[in-house]
This record gives structure tokens, C-alpha cells and sequence, in this order.
């Protein structure tokens, strides 16, 4: 892939070797990432590469542009340190990342997390994967596969097994069939059964996908502060935020014993505090992504987390 000369601004920069990860044949200057949806057309890799991060996810990007759902889709949950949004995919098409990512000055490592369009059926959904992989490898790292958003119509029914290994066999293929191979990870929801994270694991495993995110956010509301009459006024949506913690890191654990040891990992998920990230790493986690934590938080977040894992080699 070609880089681009250093963009040297990284005030909130921490440099430790002890806290870089080498994993899908990347090397990441440290384990802390932004999620997706926060830079969906990749306009501000430059501007977010200054603030720490050793890697951001840009998307979730779609073959033809959309606008998403009806605003107001994005709403804040303070009492609960959360947010519900269903934006519905809301970006400017691929090709429009594209040419972002090719004006871009930083070398910060870029995934790509892609989905289809709202109107695509399932049936025709491989095509608009497809489409997303061929116009972004030259620009990208990795990829991950967005079957997990509450928010398009009929997208989680794709985490099935059988549409689900279809689907990361035929983008794994697409994705390796290029001069230099990308890897491929899929993002998942954090409201699985046990059962279909058995079927998740199998899989992974079947189809040789690079990795695993664990996890997309919930649409579940059990245990918010928040009253139940503002949750009606809010209606649907994903919930992220302190909320998921507990639940994504269950689902952490519970994959990193059934793919075993080496298999890549990121956590994401409720990561409000340096206490947080640690918890996801210490469940199995190899990296971990911030979003609602960040927007609460800052950039001093991701500071603050990346010297707490200095702190906690230096005590190991």
C-alpha cells in the first residue's frame, strides 16, 4: 500500500513499544482505536490520527450514497452514560471515501467497515460487499464486515450461519485474490444467543476470517436509568455506551475460549474509563475501539488509556 510522509501533530501521542500489538500482519503503535460511525466518509483521518488512536475504522461506508434514517437519530442517554442512534447508514458512497482516503497525509493504520445499502435484498447483499472491497483495498488495512447494525432492515438476518459463511467466504476470497491481501474481520451483535455465537465461532474458523469485533451495540434496554417514558419518546435504535460493557465483555470471553488463544479480537463496547479497556483486554480482547466513550470523554480518554497500559507492563 502506498504511505504518505509521517503527519507529524500527535499531542496526545503516548510511544511505548510495551503497548504496540502486531496482529493480521499489522503493526499497531498501540491497542486503542476509534470505532466506526464516528468517520463514516473518512473525512477526518488526518485530524483523528492527532489525538492518539493507533488505528481508525471509517465507515460504515456503502456502494451508492444514502442518506440514512430521518433526523432526529442520534440521541444522548447522560444518566446512563449512553447513546441510542439509529442512523441507518447514513454516508456518501464509496467512492467518495475513496478519494478522502487518497488526499490523506497520516500513515495511521485505516479499516474499512462495510455494509449494503438499505435498498440492496439480502440476496443481492454480496454484490454491494464486493463492491466496497475492490474500490477500497488500495487505500485501506482491513476490513470489516457490518452484518451487525439494528439499524438497516433485514441486515442481522445475515448473521445466520449459512448467509453468514456464504457471505465471509465469498468477501475472504475477494479480498485475497489482490496483489496484497487484506484481512477480513467480522463485526458482531452483542444480542447473539449462545447458540449463534457457537454458530459465529464455527464459522470464523470455516471460512479462515481474519478476526473478530465484539460488539456492534444492543437493542436491548434492560437496566437504563434513563425513564422508560423518554425511551418511548426516543424510539429504536442501537444502544451503546456503559450499558454494553458488561454485555460485550462476556462476549469477549466467551469467544476467545471457543477460537482459542491466537485468533484476533477487538473490543468494543462500553469503554468509558483506562479500568474499561483493561477489563477488554484482560477477557481476551487483542485491541480495543472507543466511540461513545470518546464522545463523552474526548480525546483524553485515549491518553489516559494508553498510559494506563504502560503503567500496567511496567507493574507486570
Amino acid at each position: 500500500m502506498h504511505r504518505f510522509e509521517k503527519y507529524e501533530c500527535n499531542c496526545y501521542e503516548v510511544k511505548d513499544r510495551r503497548i504496540s500489538a502486531t496482529l493480521l500482519g499489522l503493526t499497531f503503535p498501540n491497542r486503542v482505536g476509534l470505532a466506526a460511525g464516528f468517520d463514516k466518509d473518512a473525512r477526518y483521518v488526518d485530524a483523528l490520527a492527532c489525538l492518539g488512536f493507533g488505528f481508525i475504522e471509517i465507515g460504515t461506508v456503502t456502494p451508492k450514497p444514502q442518506p440514512g434514517n430521518e433526523k432526529p437519530r442520534l440521541f444522548r442517554l447522560p444518566k446512563d452514560k449512553a447513546l441510542i442512534n439509529r442512523m441507518g447508514f447514513n454516508n456518501k458512497g464509496v467512492l467518495a471515501a475513496v478519494e478522502q482516503l487518497k488526499r490523506r497525509k497520516s500513515n495511521v493504520i485505516v479499516g474499512a467497515n462495510i455494509g449494503k445499502n438499505k435498498n440492496t435484498p439480502n440476496e443481492k447483499a454480496f454484490d454491494d460487499y464486493a463492491y466496497c472491497v475492490q474500490a477500497l483495498y488500495p487505500y485501506v488495512d482491513y476490513f470489516a464486515v457490518n452484518v451487525s447494525s439494528p439499524n438497516t432492515p433485514g441486515l442481522r438476518e445475515l448473521q445466520e450461519k449459512e448467509p453468514l459463511r456464504n457471505l465471509l467466504a465469498y468477501v475472504k476470497a475477494l479480498a485475497s485474490s489482490v496483489e496484497k491481501p487484506r484481512p477480513v474481520l467480522l463485526k458482531i451483535a452483542p444480542d447473539l444467543t449462545v447458540g449463534q455465537l457457537d454458530d459465529v465461532i464455527k464459522v470464523l474458523k470455516e471460512t479462515k476470517t481474519d478476526g473478530v469485533i465484539a460488539t456492534n451495540t444492543t437493542v436491548s434496554r434492560q437496566g437504563l436509568r434513563t425513564s422508560d417514558k423518554q425511551l418511548v419518546q426516543i424510539g429504536a435504535g442501537g444502544l451503546s455506551g456503559e450499558p454494553l460493557r458488561e454485555k460485550s465483555t462476556e462476549i469477549i470471553r466467551y469467544l476467545r475460549s471457543g477460537l482459542g488463544p491466537h485468533y484476533p479480537i477487538i473490543g468494543v463496547g462500553g469503554i468509558m474509563t483506562p479500568e474499561d479497556a483493561l477489563e477488554k483486554l484482560k477477557a481476551g480482547a487483542n485491541l480495543v475501539q472507543l466511540y461513545t466513550g470518546f464522545v463523552y470523554q474526548g480525546p483524553a480518554l485515549v491518553k489516559r488509556i494508553l498510559l494506563k497500559l504502560k503503567q500496567s507492563h511496567k507493574q507486570g
